[in-house]
């Protein structure tokens, strides 16, 4: 019989593999990025495709190019809407650089007459940066360029690898279930199985999620006649998917199109709203619409978006926690792989009762596993 690897020898070989994916990652950024976005897409599209071949009697390509026509649909609507919102919003944007410069003054009237300090006038400062940005113009337009041609080749990419999935997904079934051994077969076709299942319920969850955060946000916004009340919640809603970081950045964008909109006072109420609706969304929808089997613990989706954004930036961040829960799942049902799923998940609480919300005497909505 072979004789196990030690702690250290395995310790060694599982930092070479990390290290060497990681690597994999960086310089594969163009390909894999939009490879596992699509693959996400994919799997929410999956139940149309799967209707409109079954019901419908569609073939698997054209069954396919529909679905994906539908998502570009989507898609587009969205883009355009946001595309008018921000066109709006920039209109706006003297409001805001006059509401600054009146709350500067009243930050160095107010420091002067109860500290005796006298903020220098920072006109110097804007001299000076205009000065750089008129010397860096070529350079700025260049990034711009770039960036918008890198998004475009990111949207490319991930419609034609929708598609593709969609169209090869029972080849990629079988590959997959053909991987290991005949005696092994039975089990990790039970596996794959369920991990589909349970990563489309969470992805569907997490789009649920996303809706309902951005319907509060918009109806108590606009009960409040905050401006542009439809785009800050919608940008709640979206970045909600990021978790901390994509909340707190909502925040700071709704508190300065506010202030710039409706002065200091409604900032405030802003503030209030946006803190509500999290602990809404953290305590009472992600157990709801997500469940806790796949909830990942505070420090690991911390350090997921932090290494995502250093390898991928804002698509890293984005891309992490999906994929983060798709390893956990994995993680709890493969025997030697149960410890890190615990690792990564929250404090199991026996005996722990599952909260129900009742709505009326038949409808009730119960906390999932």
């Amino acid at each position: 019989m072979k004789e196990k690897l030690s702690f250290l020898p395995k310790l060694a070989l599982v930092l070479f593999c990390l290290i060497s994916l990681t690597y994999i990652a960086i310089l594969g950024q163009s390909l894999l990025a939009p490879l596992l976005f699509s693959f996400l897409m994919a799997l929410l599209m999956l139940p149309l495709a799967n209707y409109l071949e079954r019901k419908l009697r569609f073939k698997r390509s054209l069954s396919t190019i529909s679905a994906v026509i539908l998502m570009i649909a989507v898609v587009a609507g969205v883009v355009y809407f946001f595309g008018n919102q921000l066109s709006d919003l920039w209109s706006d944007w003297p409001l805001l650089e006059q509401k600054g410069a009146e709350s500067f003054i009243e930050l160095k009237t107010w420091a002067y007459q109860n500290f005796k300090i006298n903020i220098p006038e920072p006109a110097s400062y804007i001299k000076e940066s205009q000065s750089k940005a008129l010397a860096t113009s070529a350079a700025i337009v260049g990034s711009t360029l770039a960036t918008v041609s890198s998004t475009f080749l990111f949207l490319g990419f991930t419609l034609l690898f929708t598609f593709f999935i969609l169209n090869y997904r029972r080849v990629l079934y079988t590959f997959l279930t053909s991987v290991f051994k005949e005696e092994h077969r039975q089990r990790v076709t039970e596996i794959v199985s369920h991990i589909q299942q349970i990563i489309k319920r969470y992805i569907i969850g997490l789009f649920l999620q996303m809706f309902i955060v951005s319907l509060l946000l918009i109806i108590v916004l606009s009960l409040l006649g905050v401006k542009y009340a439809i785009l800050l919640g919608l940008i709640g809603g979206i970045f909600n998917v990021v978790p901390y970081l994509g909340i707190f950045f909502a925040l700071v964008v709704s508190c300065l199109v506010t202030f710039a909109t409706a002065g200091a006072a409604k900032v405030l109420i802003v503030l209030l709203v946006f803190v509500g609706v999290h602990a809404i969304d953290g305590n009472v929808l992600m157990p709801l619409v997500v469940g806790s089997k796949v909830k990942i613990n505070a420090l690991f989706a911390f350090i997921g978006i932090v290494v995502g954004e250093m390898i991928w930036g804002i698509s890293g961040m984005f891309l992490c926690i999906p994929y983060l829960a798709m390893l956990k799942i994995i993680f709890d049902r493969v025997d030697t792989l149960k410890p890190w799923g615990i690792l990564m998940g929250e404090e199991h609480k026996p005996g722990k009762k599952k909260r129900v919300y009742r709505i009326t005497k038949k409808i009730k909505l119960e906390e999932k596993d």
